[in-house]
């Protein structure tokens, strides 16, 4: 497996049989409506690894819902994608994995490609990352953050939420945030990452990835200079 499709997660199913209606998900009243839209999510992130014959397929997103218990974002999506026998892609089963221990966006991408190491040994010399189409911008801050060349990273947006226009205000404060704090290690960020991780794991990537030891204890907010592995 030489590349990444990353599906970043946003909440966790409760009703597998009722995955296409808001009630089959622990939702939060901001995203009341988009029970469906994640699905379709999950779905074109299997479709992508499909089509990827050499990629490992990484649903990424932590236990960030008291309501749900110790079940993931991530292992939500694989457990979904399982429950509708892959879309018809079973092949795509066995290069797919979970990524529990991200809270945001910028998580999300680091820890994936950590997840990436932990399985295959190596670093993906391609990633696809999957989500809503308003996000592109603010996940290539993350790219930038973490020195990702430009040629081997694409971000396709699947969808966005039919309260796009609310959301969009928002948006343009996160992306600003993450310009002047790249690896989100401001106050503001960092209690958000504390909210969400309700169950206060805490991740061993650096020892699983030590070449990404030093990035991951950076805090910047200049940018991380030392050698990376794609540098």
């Amino acid at each position: 497996m030489k590349s990444l499709v990353l599906v970043a997660g946003h909440a966790i199913p409760y009703r597998f049989d009722r995955l296409e209606r808001d009630e089959g998900w622990y939702l939060k009243s901001f995203q009341a409506g988009e029970g469906s839209l994640y699905l379709e999510h999950v779905k074109r992130g299997v479709e992508m690894g499909a089509e990827q014959a050499d990629s490992l397929l990484v649903f990424a997103g932590g236990q960030t819902d008291a309501a749900a218990g110790p079940r993931s974002e991530g292992q939500g999506y694989w457990l979904a994608a399982d429950y509708f026998d892959w879309f018809g892609h079973m092949e795509v089963r066995n290069r797919a994995t979970t990524e529990e221990f991200s809270v945001d966006s910028f998580q999300n991408l680091l820890y994936g490609v950590c997840r990436f190491r932990e399985v295959t040994g190596g670093y993906p010399d391609g990633i696809v990352a999957l989500g809503w189409k308003f996000k592109g911008p603010r996940f290539d801050l993350h790219r930038r953050a973490l020195r990702l060349p430009a040629t081997s990273f694409r971000y396709e947006g699947v969808n966005d939420p039919s309260t796009l226009q609310e959301n969009l205000p928002f948006e343009k404060a996160r992306a600003l945030l993450f310009e002047r704090d790249p690896y989100g290690a401001s106050a503001e960020p960092a209690l958000k990452r504390e909210a969400r991780n309700v169950f206060r794991r805490r991740h061993g990537y650096a020892q699983s990835c030590p070449e990404l030891a030093a990035l991951l204890a950076h805090r910047g907010p200049e940018l991380f200079e030392g050698p990376l592995p794609w540098s």
